[in-house]
C-alpha cells in the first residue's frame, strides 16, 4: 500500500475507539443478554469476564503484535514476518475471506437497527398492539424491499464516510458514533434501572447465584461464557490487525488490548442494565434468544411512559453500535485489496462497495424470496453464514494468530514479546509463555470443536 493510505491515527483515543468500536457490536447488545439470561445471570457474568482477561486479552495483542510489527495489512504481515518458504501468509487469505463474509450478512442485520430507529423516530409504532409487535418484525422479514433498502444505507454511508480516509472519516466519525452511544447507553441504563419493579432485574443480574447456574449446568454456563467472550471481540479474522499496523509504538500492546477490552466489556454490561431491569419490571422472559431486541424489547418500550423516545434511543444506541463495527471491517477491506493488489484507496473503495451490495443480497432474500434455500442442519442464509465466521474462522484463526507468534516455525515468542512489550504501559510477562503455548490453545480448541458439533 501507499504510505500515504497508511496513515496513522491522530491520536491514541482514536485508535482505542476504532478498534473498540470494531469489537462493540451487535453481540455485545443483542447476543450478550440473552445468553445471560438463558445461563441464569450473574454467575455467567462472572465467567465471562474471566475468560476476557485469559482469552481475549492474549489473542488481541497477538493480532495487533502482527499488524504493529509489519505495518501492513494481514496477508502481507504474515510474509512480512514469517520465515523464509514458510506459508502462514496463507491464513492471510482465510482472514480475507471472513472479513467479506462477515460483512455479506452484517449489513443486513445492522440495516434492521437503522429500520427500527426510523420506525420508532417515526411513530409506526404508535398504534401497533402488543400482539402486533412480532407482526412488524414477521412483516419486515418477509419484505426484500424494505430490507434491501436499509442494506444500502448502510453500506454506502459505510464506504462515504472511508472516502474522508483513515484520520477524518474512520476515526473522526467513529470517535463521534462512540461518544453518543456511550452517552445514550448510561441514559438509558439510567431510565431502567429506575422503573418500577427493576430491582429484581438488577439482582438476578448482579448478585450470584449458584444455584441458578447449577439448575442450568454448570458445565453448560462455563462454555458459554467461554464462548461469549471470544467471539464478543471479533478475534482471529484479521479484524484488528489492520488497526494494529496504523499504530504508533509509544504505548504497549496489553496496556492497549486491555482498554479496547475493558469499554468493549463496558458497553455489554451496561446493555444488562438497561434489558434485565426493563424485562423484570414489565415481567418479559429474558430467555427469548434474537427475538429479545426486535420482538421483547418493544413490547417493553409500548408499554412504558414516553415509549416512542425511549424506542428510538435504544435503536439509535444499537445503529451507533452496528455501525462502528461495519465502518472499521469496511476499512480492513479496502486496505486488504490496496495492500494485495496495489489499487488506489479510491478504486478500492468502489470495488468494495459494488461486491458488498451485491454479496449482501442472498442474505436479504433468504428470509423471503429464497426462504427455502437452506444449508446444514437447515440453516438459512444468515445463520450459515454466521456458523461460518463464529464457528470455524474466528477460532480457528486466533488459534493460528496464536501458533504463529508462539512457535519457533512462526514468528517466534521471543519477537512476538518485544513487539507487545515496546512502548510505555503494562507489559506482557515472559512468565505467561507456559500458558500461551499449552493452556490457552486447548482453551481455544475446546471453543471450535464446541462449534463444530
Amino acid at each position: 500500500m501507499e504510505k500515504d493510505n497508511r496513515a496513522s491515527f491522530s491520536s491514541r483515543l482514536g485508535f482505542i475507539m476504532v478498534s473498540a468500536g470494531c469489537a462493540i457490536g451487535i453481540g455485545n447488545v443483542w447476543k450478550f443478554p440473552y445468553i445471560t439470561g438463558q445461563n441464569g445471570g450473574a454467575v455467567f457474568v462472572l465467567f465471562y469476564l474471566l475468560f476476557l482477561i485469559i482469552m481475549g486479552i492474549p489473542v488481541m495483542t497477538m493480532e495487533l503484535a502482527v499488524g504493529r510489527a509489519s505495518k501492513k495489512t494481514v496477508v502481507r504481515g504474515y510474509q512480512a514476518l514469517e520465515q523464509k518458504g514458510h506459508k502462514w501468509h496463507i491464513h492471510g487469505w482465510f482472514c480475507m475471506a471472513g472479513c467479506y463474509l462477515l460483512m455479506m450478512y452484517y449489513t443486513t442485520v445492522s440495516g434492521w437497527m437503522v429500520d427500527y430507529f426510523f420506525k420508532f423516530a417515526s411513530g409506526q409504532f404508535k398504534n401497533v398492539s402488543t400482539d402486533g409487535v412480532a407482526e412488524v418484525f414477521s412483516n419486515m422479514l418477509a419484505d426484500p424491499i424494505e430490507m434491501g433498502i436499509f442494506m444500502v444505507l448502510v453500506v454506502l454511508f459505510g464506504f462515504g464516510v472511508l472516502t474522508f480516509g483513515v484520520e477524518k472519516g474512520l476515526e473522526g466519525v467513529t470517535k463521534i458514533m462512540m461518544m453518543g452511544l456511550l452517552v445514550l447507553i448510561l441514559v438509558l441504563a439510567i431510565h431502567s434501572i429506575l422503573l418500577p419493579g427493576a430491582s429484581k432485574g438488577l439482582e438476578f443480574y448482579l448478585l450470584p447465584d449458584i444455584n441458578r447456574a447449577l439448575d442450568v449446568g454448570l458445565l453448560k454456563v462455563i462454555s458459554s461464557a467461554m464462548n461469549q467472550a471470544f467471539f464478543t471481540l471479533s478475534l482471529g479474522i484479521g479484524a484488528i490487525e489492520i488497526f494494529g499496523s496504523y499504530m504508533s509504538k509509544d504505548f504497549t500492546l496489553t496496556g492497549e488490548s486491555i482498554r479496547i477490552c475493558a469499554l468493549d466489556t463496558f458497553v455489554a454490561i451496561i446493555a444488562g442494565l438497561i434489558i434485565f431491569p426493563a424485562c423484570f419490571s414489565y415481567g418479559v422472559e429474558t430467555e427469548q434468544g434474537p427475538s429479545l431486541i426486535f420482538i421483547t424489547l418493544p413490547n417493553v418500550f409500548l408499554n412504558m411512559s414516553l415509549g416512542r423516545i425511549w424506542g428510538t434511543l435504544f435503536f439509535l444506541f444499537m445503529t451507533f453500535a452496528s455501525f462502528s463495527t461495519v465502518t472499521a471491517v469496511f476499512e480492513n477491506l479496502i486496505a486488504l485489496i490496496s495492500d494485495n493488489l496495489g489499487w488506489s484507496r479510491g478504486k478500492s473503495i468502489l470495488f468494495n462497495c459494488i461486491f458488498i451490495l451485491v454479496a449482501s443480497i442472498p442474505c436479504v432474500l433468504g428470509y423471503n424470496i429464497w426462504s427455502g434455500v437452506t444449508f446444514i442442519r437447515g440453516m438459512d442464509v444468515l445463520t450459515f453464514e454466521d456458523f461460518i465466521v463464529s464457528n470455524i474462522l474466528l477460532p480457528g484463526g486466533a488459534l493460528i494468530f496464536l501458533v504463529f507468534c508462539i512457535s519457533k516455525r512462526g514468528w517466534g515468542f521471543d519477537n512476538y514479546l518485544k513487539e507487545t512489550n515496546t512502548g510505555d504501559g503494562l507489559k506482557m510477562s515472559a512468565g505467561l509463555k507456559g500458558y500461551l503455548k499449552f493452556v490457552l490453545p486447548i482453551l481455544i480448541l475446546i471453543i471450535l470443536i464446541q462449534g463444530l458439533i
